[in-house]
């Protein structure tokens, strides 16, 4: 609507190269403003005055900083054009940018096709305008979706605009009660002060009451020792005047008693000095009141420290007898198990004398059982001499009819079945005497589907053809070319075969030449060969396949195609893996495999490969999940264990035990309970898995938190299994690494997430181990054998160990832990492991032992080896060990398990540790950077750990505090290993 009013311009056509460039030029401004090159490049290729190189150099090249450069670049390329150039400029401007083309020009746009300057054909034109309008309506219809998604964002903006006006309006009426409650708090504050000015002043009227009574006290005191001394001196002069009396009674001359009433007198006065007292004696007495007051007090303070001290020796009196009971206790548990550990010891070597007499019996039974192998196959050379004989004998009757007949000898071949051939097809005389041998226990009929070579019999073959019973290496070489040089429907197929003990073989080369023939047809045309079906019935002997005996061990084979359908399974890692039913008619049936049997293995075959599983410790779900792998023929390893088997059913039946599988792990990510029965666990707990096939709940366990101090269950729930966990695991890592920083560091205070790296490690029962005809090639110290092992482990294995009384103590980092090692050894119950000399033999001689832990820094011979931590825990003390965290694996493989405590550090901490830190030589930088890298190798141990939060101590002394109950706290614990993952 805009562009109507604006006047019209000079026609462009009408106009010059120059002036169009002109026009051009004094809008080069607005134009490279308001332009994008990229809407506008388009047109112009199609145009011609662009090419695919100017395209790049404009979009494309590191000089051109911004979109104005850019269009002020494409300008001058298209000024090169001259006047088609600024034409397809103009034009392009109209399309896509009709105000500013009206702008530079001062026309109206139009879309009509004489507006154009024909640079484009009219339906190259018409195809590129469709284009562009069909990209202005899509650029309209987002920018209406952007208009209506802006309008929903103000409505919910508008909405959490008046939320946060009622919340503001919330908290400013609680700003006002907050205000309100501080004038009452401070109220209440004026009124306890109040009350306890008025305290103090009753507490100072009390004393003073009490001095008082005090004085009242010794004043009366003093009165009543008046008064005692008043009555002594009343009885004193009554006992006098009594005395006067009788004696005046009896003295009856004046002189006596004028001089009685003289020392009366004398004596009145005296009483009368006595009774006053001197300036002097009061001051002295005054004196001595004051100092026995002092004393008084003196003796009241010393009260109340001997009545503090006896609360605090009794309080550690209690905690002694306490200590003192928990030792009585650990005494006892390990009397039991002492006690329990002779008893197994009893036990096994018992079993162990039984074994061996049964060993020696098996071997009588052996030597037995090879005479008698012998002694058969004396027998049986006899019988086959006693053969060959009647066979002469036949082979004459047979030919008696027929010696006097025209034919000479060696034109006909013999035939057991020439009875009923022709009769000028019967030979003339009697063939050469077929001899019987011992074949290679293959039968040529066998192998009519394939070729193989001739080689000569050696006393190595697999087949043995001395009297001798086979020894254990030629049953086992036997076995193998059975196994990997048949597939299995050969080996189905032969398997009755294999067992023939002897063929007729009439010539020397005959047994080359029968083996070689692939047919029939060419079995015929020899000339030297016999076939299956010509041979006589009584020399063609077969027997069943029998089973394997190893000792109790039963190795069956038979077609094992879908094996979960034909048999049922139940137990564990724990109790083993046993038959629990088997489906009449099947092939499993048919073998004989019965209820109570446990499986110690399985071999199959897959993909041309021969696999063979573990089942004697493996978990009820890698049991299922390997024998559901079963496709074809398969080799069943069993034990007849009836005993176990039942035991394990009565404990299912009663309860007692959901399966026979039983193991303890780590979990090593955190996990949510998200249903009702989802059992809730964080990184590092300990749980106990009791069945790893639960009822109605696919692809989950079933485990248990377990009691820190005791192997007791606790809470029970379901569990994300191996697999699923380890999915679960690696989605939590995706997430995390996509975290923002903040996010992440508020997470890492409370670890989510531990990342186990397995290496080279052996069998786990967390998965299954496969183990196929490769593998047996290599050895176990080859680097390159293929391990079936995973890289990442939601859960680790781990087992349970009950340390010693007293277990030494790993303080980290190691730079805080020189610190305080000395000071925490001070404490009663610790001592510092103190470094050994040695000899420069001995040091090369225990280092190759790997007894020593850790090299001094002072260089030399001086070592901290495993002898002197044993010494330490010896006397019952807590070994404070001064070193690093390679310590840890060479104590773990001499069964000593370590408290290890790592203490959390900040900038605002490693402050307050800056003298301690400056005597021993290191910084707060030193500190911190020896933290960060050590807390990253915590993860990598085989055992947990502790960590001591920085919020949680203040200075030194609360952090000795702090340890030593720590230290007692893990004292109690159980210890968990995992096995070494290194």
């Amino acid at each position: 609507m805009a562009a109507e009013c604006v006047p019209e311009g000079p026609d462009l056509k009408e106009m010059g190269d120059e002036d169009v460039w002109e026009l051009i030029n004094d809008n080069r401004h607005r134009i490279s403003l308001g332009v994008k090159p990229c809407m506008l490049i388009p047109y112009l290729r199609q145009a011609r005055v662009l090419t695919e190189m100017d395209e790049d150099e404009i979009l494309s090249s590191l000089k051109l900083t911004n979109r104005s450069m850019r269009t002020s670049h494409m300008l001058d390329l298209l000024r090169i054009q001259g006047r088609n150039g600024a034409m397809a400029l103009l034009e392009s401007l109209m399309i896509h940018y009709p105000a500013l083309y009206t702008q530079v020009t001062g026309r109206k746009p139009s879309t009509e096709p004489s507006g154009f300057s024909g640079l484009i054909k009219c339906s190259d034109l018409t195809e590129y305008l469709v284009r562009a309008v069909t990209g202005m309506q899509k650029e309209l219809q987002e920018a209406r979706q952007e208009a209506s998604r802006l309008g929903s964002r103000c409505t919910s903006l508008e909405v959490e605009l008046g939320q946060t006006l009622e919340q503001q309006e919330e908290a400013r009426r609680l700003k006002a009660d907050h205000g309100r409650m501080r004038n009452n708090l401070a109220a209440a504050q004026h009124d306890i002060l109040k009350l306890k000015d008025e305290k103090c002043d009753l507490y100072v009227r009390y004393t003073a009451a009490i001095e008082e009574r005090s004085a009242a006290n010794i004043h009366c005191s003093d009165l009543n020792l008046q008064v005692y001394q008043l009555q002594f001196e009343l009885r004193k002069a009554q006992t006098e005047t009594d005395f006067e009396r009788q004696r005046s009674l009896k003295c009856t001359t004046p002189s006596e008693t004028q001089q009685l009433r003289e020392e009366i007198s004398t004596l009145r006065r005296q009483l009368l000095v006595a009774e006053k007292f001197t300036p002097a004696r009061e001051d002295i007495l005054a004196q001595d009141l004051a100092e026995a007051r002092d004393g008084r007090v003196e003796l009241a303070e010393q009260l109340r420290c001997y009545r503090e001290e006896n609360e605090q020796l009794a309080r550690e009196g209690r905690e002694t007898v306490e200590h003192k009971e928990c030792l009585a206790l650990q005494v006892q548990k390990l009397t039991l198990d002492c006690e329990m550990y002779q008893q197994k010891s009893t036990v096994i070597q018992s079993q162990l004398r039984e074994l061996q007499a049964e060993r020696d019996h098996a071997y009588l039974s052996r030597d037995e059982a090879q005479a008698q192998i012998a002694r058969s196959l004396a027998e049986k050379d006899t019988l086959r001499s006693q053969l060959v004989e009647l066979q002469e004998v036949f082979t004459l009757r047979a030919w008696g009819p027929y010696r006097g007949g025209p034919d000479t000898p060696g034109e006909r071949k013999f035939s057991w079945e020439s009875q009923g051939s022709s009769s000028d097809s019967l030979p003339s005389s009697p063939p050469p005497r077929p001899r019987l041998r011992r074949m290679h226990a293959i039968c040529p009929d066998s192998l009519r589907g394939c070729s193989i070579k001739s080689c000569d019999i050696t006393p190595s073959s697999v087949r043995s053809q001395n009297v001798e019973p086979p020894c254990p290496e030629s049953l086992r070489r036997r076995e193998e070319t059975l196994w990997y040089n048949r597939d299995s429907s050969e080996t189905a197929e032969c398997d009755a075969l294999l067992d023939n003990d002897f063929v007729f073989i009439p010539s020397g080369n005959a047994v080359e030449q029968s083996v070689m023939s692939p047919t029939p047809s060419c079995q015929s045309n020899n000339s030297d060969g016999l076939s299956r079906a010509s041979a006589p019935p009584f020399l063609l002997r077969s027997r069943p396949r029998a089973m394997r005996i190893t000792g109790r061990v039963l190795t069956i084979s038979f077609q094992g195609e879908a094996l979960l359908s034909q048999l049922q399974v139940v137990g564990g890692n724990k109790t083993g893996v046993f038959v629990h039913q088997v489906t009449e008619g099947s092939a499993a049936n048919t073998v004989g495999i019965s209820s109570g049997a446990q499986i110690l293995e399985v071999k199959y075959e897959q993909a041309q490969q021969a696999l063979r599983m573990v089942l004697e410790d493996s978990t009820l779900e890698e049991a299922m999940w390997a024998l559901g792998q079963v496709r074809g023929f398969c080799h069943l390893s069993l034990r007849p264990n009836q005993d176990a088997y039942e035991k394990l059913l009565l404990q299912l039946q009663s309860g007692e035990a959901m399966s026979g599988d039983s193991f303890y792990v780590r979990v090593n990510m955190s996990l949510p309970g998200g249903s009702q029965d989802a059992l809730t666990v964080s990184c590092n707990d300990i749980l106990h898995v009791t069945s790893t096939c639960p009822a109605g709940a696919d692809c989950s366990w079933r485990a248990s938190h377990v009691h820190p101090c005791q192997l007791l269950d606790l809470k029970t729930g379901n569990l994300p299994n191996y697999y699923r966990a380890q999915r679960l695991l690696i989605r939590a890592i995706e997430d995390m690494s996509f975290q923002p920083m903040t996010l992440r560091k508020a997470q890492d205070k409370k670890k989510t997430v531990r990342i186990v790296s397995t290496g080279r490690q052996g069998r786990n029962p967390l998965w299954v181990c496969v183990e196929d005809s490769k593998d047996k090639s290599t050895g176990p110290g080859d680097a390159s054998a293929p391990r079936g092992c995973l890289t990442l482990m939601p859960y680790t294995l781990v087992t349970p160990h009950y340390p010693p009384v007293c277990r030494p103590v790993l303080l980290l980092p190691t730079i805080l832990g020189r610190v305080l090692d000395q000071k925490l050894a001070e404490w009663q119950g610790f001592q510092l492991c103190e470094p050994e000399l040695l000899s420069s033999s001995e040091h090369a001689a225990r280092l190759q032992r790997s007894e020593v832990l850790e090299e001094c820094e002072q260089g030399g011979q001086r070592c901290y080896t495993l002898q002197s931590v044993e010494r330490v825990m010896k006397q019952g003390t807590h070994c404070v060990l001064p070193l690093g965290l390679d310590c840890v694996r060479r104590l773990h493989r001499a069964e000593i398990f370590p408290i290890i405590i790592f203490i959390g550090h900040s900038k605002c901490r490693a402050r307050k540790l800056k003298s301690k830190l400056q005597r021993q030589g290191w910084s707060e930088e030193q500190l911190l950077e020896c933290s960060r890298s050590e807390e990253s190798l915590l993860d990598k141990l085989p055992c947990l750990y502790r960590s001591v939060s920085p919020d949680s101590w203040y200075d030194k002394t609360t952090l000795l505090t702090t340890l030593r109950s720590i230290i007692w706290e893990e004292q109690k614990k159980i210890v968990w290993v995992e096995p070494d993952l290194w």
